[in-house]
């Protein structure tokens, strides 16, 4: 019974990728774990393993195809000595080149999602149509591999009570050999329309036929959107559409901090680590947010999530796009541990070879353009976080001292956005004091 590999969302954002290339070919007999092929998503490119043995019958998408839309047959996988030959998918792949419209709709990815390996399964002409596949506790469709339902039919389990673990939630073999038979649930009565959470409508637009036409006998040239940059304009549109940013700014002196690096430096040459002023950064964020846990947030649609760990992402340039690592629990980790990750996952961010848990996540992040010589900006909040400090450059500036007379400080600028859904004025305040006491006193974040 042939039965469909399916292109797998591999990151929470990932619509489309790339099938980069086949690492089976037709006829090969694969076992769980085994690689089938290498998918470019919108951060990066990553291996995608087999879940359940058999073999390949049939690869329905060329090696190097873009824009192949999640959730859309890929090959065809069966048992041995099985004819593939006739068999179709039910749902083509859209092998078009990305840009191309298309008549299907990218498929959502779920919460439940695979981040790195998997695939799903579906039906195909060799197996029962889609329409008669059970529902689930809230009337929707149950998702599960033709082995699956078997297995289930066999040991008499009611699939609605099964969790699956393959991409999309789908239910697949081991899940069915883990449970227990459970009574099966009455049927439910229609579920009233989901309305929570929805996204609200984003305001379109111009067309890129009108907004070609407007530069008609202008010489110019078109650059192709990857998958990175569809996804940040996606997402930084939706952030400024529906997150109620408000920001608030401080100068921070910064002279104590620089006369503390200096000193740390020489100590840790041995070591061969060298701490920037963005670690201190970093590291200060940390702190502040334990000693502010309310700041400490994330907004999730009806909710608020409070988090317990100081999990801080830093926004990192790379070639066409950005990605914003995840440093999870800062608040008790050292500079020089801060210092040294930070240097690997910007390093792999910029080859792109992250993993997706390295760089989801996290409550609050840092974008710092003060390498770049500037002086300040307001940042977009990265949803579902409450806040984000955007960082300038430090700067000798004249400034009061606290005796009333005038002196010469490196002066910081900071602007902290944040999410007013989650973060009132008076609380984005204390977050920023806290920030900027701990970086005009270095020493302290080492005790």
């Amino acid at each position: 019974m042939a039965t469909e590999i399916l292109m797998p969302a591999l990151s929470p954002t990932m619509e489309e990728g790339t099938l980069a290339k086949w690492l089976v070919k037709e006829g090969d007999t694969v076992q769980s774990g085994d690689l089938l092929a290498e998918i470019e998503t919108d951060k990066a490119t990553m291996e995608f393993e087999a879940v359940e043995e058999g073999v390949i019958g049939k690869l329905l998408v060329a090696e190097g195809t873009e824009g192949v839309k999640v959730n859309s047959p890929i090959a065809l996988i069966g048992e041995e000595g099985e004819d593939m030959s006739s068999a179709s998918a039910s749902a083509p792949a859209d092998t078009s080149s990305a840009g191309t419209s298309s008549d299907a709709a990218p498929a959502a990815a779920s919460d439940k999602t695979a981040p790195a390996k998997g695939y799903g399964k579906g039906a195909t002409d060799a197996t029962p149509a889609a329409s008669s596949a059970p529902a689930g506790k809230d009337g929707d469709r149950i998702f599960a591999t033709p082995l699956a339902r078997r297995i289930a039919k066999d040991k008499g389990l009611d699939l609605a009570q099964i969790e699956g673990s393959g991409p999309r939630g789908r239910i697949i073999k081991v899940d069915v050999e883990n449970a227990t038979a459970q009574p099966k649930a009455a049927k439910s009565e229609a579920p009233a329309a989901k309305t929570e959470g929805q996204k609200p409508a984003m305001a379109a637009g111009m067309g890129a036929d009108q907004v070609a036409a407007m530069y008609q006998g202008r010489d110019y040239e078109e650059v192709s959107l990857d998958g990175m940059r569809k996804v940040i304009a996606t997402r930084l549109v939706e952030a400024k559409q529906t997150v109620p940013h408000f920001y608030l700014r401080r100068d921070i002196e910064l002279d104590a901090l620089l006369k503390f690096r200096s000193q740390l430096n020489k100590s840790l040459e041995d070591r061969g680590v060298k701490l920037s002023v963005n670690d201190f950064i970093i590291k200060a964020c940390a702190l502040a947010l334990q000693e502010v846990p309310d700041a400490n947030a994330v907004w999730a649609g009806d909710r608020v999530l409070k988090m317990k760990a100081s999990d801080v992402a830093v926004a990192v340039a790379i070639e066409g796009g950005l990605f914003t690592p995840v440093l999870q629990d800062a608040e008790s980790r050292s500079l020089s541990s801060l210092s040294t990750q930070m240097k690997d996952l910007a390093a792999r961010a910029r080859d792109r070879k992250l993993a997706p848990h390295e760089y989801q996540g996290g409550s609050f992040a840092i974008s710092n353009l003060g390498m770049f010589g500037i002086d300040n900006f307001d940042a977009i909040i990265n949803p579902p976080h409450a806040a984000i400090l955007a960082v300038g450059a430090g700067a000798k500036k004249p400034v009061v001292g606290e005796d009333g007379e005038l002196k010469v400080a490196t002066v910081m600028s900071t602007t902290l956005s944040v999410d007013h859904r989650v973060i009132d004025g008076a609380l984005g305040a204390n977050l920023l004091n806290a920030i900027k006491t701990h970086l005009e006193n270095p020493m302290g974040m080492l005790a």
